[in-house]
């Protein structure tokens, strides 16, 4: 790991962790990801816009780092069909658990949310496993 990966690493846990404090204080939403995709299929809401932005702007960063310089790798060692099972079953995962990694470690953990608390230890546990697996057992 060099210098340059710790720091854009560092920059960018600021700026999530920014992102999702000021989310938070004006509109009293948690930045958790796949709630904020999930209230756009609603049907328009009040807070429709300021999740569009969320997303935009999610999206949009990439760009930018890519503008300012930055370097972006993207190597993928899987078939479409199978990004796209693995699509289904995160989705899948992320209704079971009331929320995704973003949701439950960033701003759940930040609360001192217990359910919170559980679902990061089992998303850290069962990423142990599947790392294990894949480069050991398999």
């Amino acid at each position: 790991m060099t210098y340059l990966t710790v720091l854009s690493s560092l920059c960018g846990g600021v700026l999530i962790g920014l992102a999702a404090t000021i989310l938070f204080y004006f509109n009293h939403r948690v930045a958790g990801i796949s709630g904020i995709v999930a209230g756009l299929f609603k049907p328009w809401q009040y807070d429709s816009l300021w999740r569009l932005a969320f997303l935009i702007g999610l999206i949009m960063s990439a760009s930018l780092w890519y503008l300012m310089g930055g370097f972006i790798h993207i190597k993928l060692d899987a078939s479409y069909s199978l990004l796209a099972i693995s699509g289904l079953l995160v989705g899948y995962g992320t209704r079971l658990g009331n929320g995704c990694t973003s949701g439950h470690g960033i701003c759940g953990l930040a609360r001192l949310s217990p359910r919170s608390m559980v679902a990061t230890a089992c998303f850290m546990v069962t990423a142990g496993i599947t790392v294990y697996w894949v480069r050991h057992v398999i």
